[in-house]
């Protein structure tokens, strides 16, 4: 999210935790200006994509990344703001992203 509140790098947060991005924490953009970080990417992919125990979609959710409605596929719902949810594919995607940037390190949470 962008924060027309805030300067500099607090400008922009993770729509899932409202932390503004450092340069210790990595984000991935996705439509409107939409950002997950590193830590909820992580958090949110290990339930969804390793345990396999996403929220289903209700009626009225859409993903907070692409906007989508996917009552098919599973999602995870922010603990901080219930509006704030990521569907599988985009966990997946935002995963791929975020693996290749070798700046930062980060890898998706594999399977014990």
């Amino acid at each position: 999210m962008h924060d027309s509140s805030a300067t500099g790098n607090d400008f922009f947060k993770c729509d899932f935790c409202s932390s503004g991005w450092t340069e210790d924490r990595p984000m991935v953009e996705g439509h409107k200006g939409s950002l997950i970080c590193a830590s909820c990417l992580s958090l949110a992919y290990r339930q969804v994509v390793v345990v396999e125990s996403g929220e289903a979609f209700g009626d009225h959710d859409a993903c907070t990344l692409c906007l989508m409605h996917k009552e098919a596929e599973p999602m995870w719902r922010s603990p901080v703001g219930a509006e704030a949810i990521v569907c599988r594919e985009c966990l997946i995607r935002a995963a791929v992203t975020l693996g290749k940037d070798r700046e930062y390190g980060w890898s998706a949470p594999a399977k014990d």
